[in-house]
């Protein structure tokens, strides 16, 4: 048995804010240092074999938090980084709805079937991120627990695949700042969920619903 505990980074300002995010490179605000830590504490007696992370620099800091009880490295993989907004990065939600009304619909709606203008879209997102969990679980960490963080748009991908939805599945799952989310996989059944948005701190109010 594998296991795999798939972590949404801690807050941000852009999150905090209401702010479109992507690949921009925003650091953890002081609540969600305060959330990085809380989550360490919380996993620091459930044995973690290795730790990845997403490229930025708000995924990674929470890595660290969870990685230091365990004395483990935390590894890089470009493969959870965030979904790339294209146009949309660094921009107020309220005025992405103003000025990109029908990708804007499809975002509150169907974000499944939206491509941002120079952006990349879920099921870009949801291949790599897939394609790679796949690969550890299968093979370098078989057998292994391990915790990997990354974003909301990676973690709703990836459960997307797990449950084999295929469409309109995004706005179904609800997932707070440093939260995890277990699955696992064995060679027999494969795939499975185990808990979701798991939240070791009082989750901050419901800010972003898209």
């Amino acid at each position: 048995m594998t296991v795999a505990y798939l972590i949404r980074h801690g807050e941000s300002e852009l999150n905090r804010g209401g702010v479109f995010r992507g690949t921009v490179d925003v650091p953890l605000n002081e609540h969600g240092r305060l959330q990085a830590e809380a989550l360490g504490r919380a996993l620091a007696k459930t044995r973690l074999d290795a730790v990845f992370s997403s490229p930025l620099a708000r995924a990674f800091d929470t890595a660290h938090a969870v990685a230091l009880p365990h004395r483990r490295e935390v590894c890089i993989d470009k493969a959870f980084g965030n979904i790339n907004l294209g146009e949309w990065q660094g921009k107020p939600k309220a005025q992405v709805a103003r000025d990109y009304p029908e990708e804007w619909r499809l975002w509150t709606s169907n974000p499944e079937r939206l491509l941002v203008p120079g952006g990349e879209s879920v099921g870009e997102v949801r291949e790599r991120a897939w394609r790679r969990l796949a690969a550890l679980v299968t093979g370098e960490c078989r057998g292994q627990r391990i915790a990997i963080v990354t974003h909301r748009t990676v973690i709703k991908a990836v459960l997307g695949a797990v449950l084999g939805l295929d469409r309109d599945y995004f706005w179904k799952f609800y997932l707070d700042p440093a939260s995890y989310t277990v699955v696992m996989h064995s060679d027999e059944a494969g795939f499975y969920l185990y808990q979701m948005n798991v939240t070791t701190v009082i989750p901050p109010s419901a800010m972003e619903v898209f």
